[in-house]
């Protein structure tokens, strides 16, 4: 027996069966031919025309029984019981009228001949109700194994759904495992960077506030090294105001002590001159008379030269040669002066420079004065 295991071998084998409807449609025309005349001696006279209903109607039948036990196994039903009674039936009733006209004239060739017909018309039915059981049961046979096919192929698919599924949940995992890593990789370097960030940012504070107090420190040093040279100067200028005016107290008093004895000169002079004066007004007063005119006469010359002896030096008591000190005595002379509260002119006249000379040390003094000396 020919195994069918595929859809396109049950399909081929469908095809070639239904060539058997050619030998059907040839046996039920033979029958036709054949059993009509038979029908036709047992019909009433003027119904002859229906004679070829009866073995019509017995080979259809025999057909549609075996065609319809066929469909019922293909469906997977019983074809037992009345079925093969209609089946034995419609059978032996087509063999019957085919072989009847032969029958009674006593042809056994005849009968041998037109049994031929039904007998091939019920071996094909019978032979294609088993063909069909066999491609039902092959083509249930294979649409189980397709089902079990497509179920494994399902099945399968699940599985392969399931595995992809399975590795894509794996791959998102390691994919979020790997992206949390590498979000906690960026966060620690964000945290070594800012605290890279914050050493740097704590060191150049600290060099700034180290060069700041350098620099601090270099002011404060400046600023002292400026004061004390200030200081040192000022101290310098102090020293050399004390040191002028010591020189010129010095001169003041040098040169008081010199008008001291000048006066003290001039006070004897002018007490030897009273004195001689005196001595010769005693002396007039003192003479006898006629000789008068002659003391007046003789002596004249005598007064006359005392008189007009000490002119020169009257006039030069009222009129004291102009006699320009050395420049240190001066400014000593002038700073005592200033202290003095005397004018400009009175110093002129006391040191011999000239007035733009004195005006100009005269404001050098005024500038240099202390807020003390200023208040004194």
């Amino acid at each position: 027996m020919i195994r069918l295991n595929t859809q396109e071998q049950v399909e081929a084998a469908e095809r070639t069966l239904r060539w058997s409807w050619v030998i059907v449609a040839g046996v039920i025309l033979f029958s036709v031919f054949t059993v009509t005349p038979l029908v036709e001696r047992s019909t009433p006279e003027g119904w002859e025309w229906s004679a070829p209903i009866l073995p019509l109607v017995v080979d259809v039948a025999v057909v549609i029984s075996i065609r319809v036990d066929a469909i019922v196994a293909r469906l997977g039903g019983s074809t037992s019981g009345w079925p093969v009674v209609l089946r034995v039936l419609t059978g032996g009733t087509s063999v019957a009228l085919n072989i009847g006209h032969s029958a009674l004239k006593g042809d056994l060739v005849g009968v041998g001949v037109h049994m031929a017909a039904p007998v091939v018309l019920i071996v094909v039915a019978e032979a294609s109700l088993k063909w069909r059981r066999e491609i039902a049961a092959a083509t249930a046979r294979i649409e189980r194994e397709r089902a079990a096919e497509r179920e494994r192929q399902e099945s399968e698919r699940k599985e392969r759904e399931e595995r992809s599924r399975a590795d894509a949940k794996a791959a998102r995992e390691a994919e979020q495992a790997e992206r949390e890593r590498q979000e906690q990789l960026d966060r620690e370097r964000e945290k070594d960077v800012a605290a890279e960030r914050e050493r740097q940012r704590e060191h150049d504070a600290r060099l700034a506030h180290a060069a700041r107090e350098h620099e601090a420190k270099l002011a404060r040093d400046a600023a002292a090294q400026q004061a004390a040279a200030e200081q040192a100067a000022r101290d310098d200028a102090a020293r050399q105001r004390q040191e002028e005016w010591q020189r010129a107290d010095s001169l003041r008093r040098e040169q008081e002590a010199k008008a001291a004895r000048e006066q003290k000169a001039k006070e004897a002079a002018q007490a030897a001159e009273q004195a001689q004066k005196a001595a010769q007004a005693r002396q007039i007063v003192s003479a006898p008379r006629p000789a008068v005119s002659a003391a007046v006469s003789t002596p004249r010359p005598v007064v006359s030269a005392a008189v007009s002896t000490p002119a020169p030096e009257t006039a030069h008591d009222a009129q004291p040669e102009k006699k320009k000190l050395p420049e240190h005595k001066a400014l000593e002379a002038l700073a005592e002066a200033v202290r003095e509260g005397r004018s400009q002119r009175q110093i002129v006249a006391l040191t011999g420079w000239s007035t733009g000379w004195v005006a100009k040390h005269c404001q050098a003094l005024t500038d240099t004065k202390t807020p003390e000396e200023a208040a004194a």
